[in-house]
């Protein structure tokens, strides 16, 4: 059985170290907004893609990543919510009175 290697390792970033151990806490936010394990693993991964599309400049400017990543993972969970309510508003299924 293979050993779990926390993002404390000392080898990583301090970048990439704060970014690995929000991980958990960000899934924990998006399943509470969203009530979907596979959604809130979708929504954490987008978050990442966000944080690493950004330049290093960029990254670096950020005071906070464990906030950054907490405040976009939010938004995007929101989107998807209101994206999911216009798509039920918007059925044009076969209305039965």
């Amino acid at each position: 059985m293979s050993k779990h290697v926390e993002p404390e390792d000392s080898r990583l970033d301090p970048g990439l170290r704060a970014v690995l151990s929000e991980r958990r806490q960000l899934i924990n936010l998006a399943y509470r907004f969203l009530g979907s394990l596979a959604d809130a693993e979708d929504v954490v991964q987008e978050t990442y893609a966000r944080w690493y599309a950004m330049s290093e400049r960029r990254r670096e400017a950020v005071a906070a990543p464990g906030g950054w990543l907490t405040t976009v993972a939010s938004r995007i969970c929101l989107d998807l919510l209101g994206s999911a309510r216009a798509r039920r508003e918007r059925y044009v299924g076969e209305w039965i009175p």
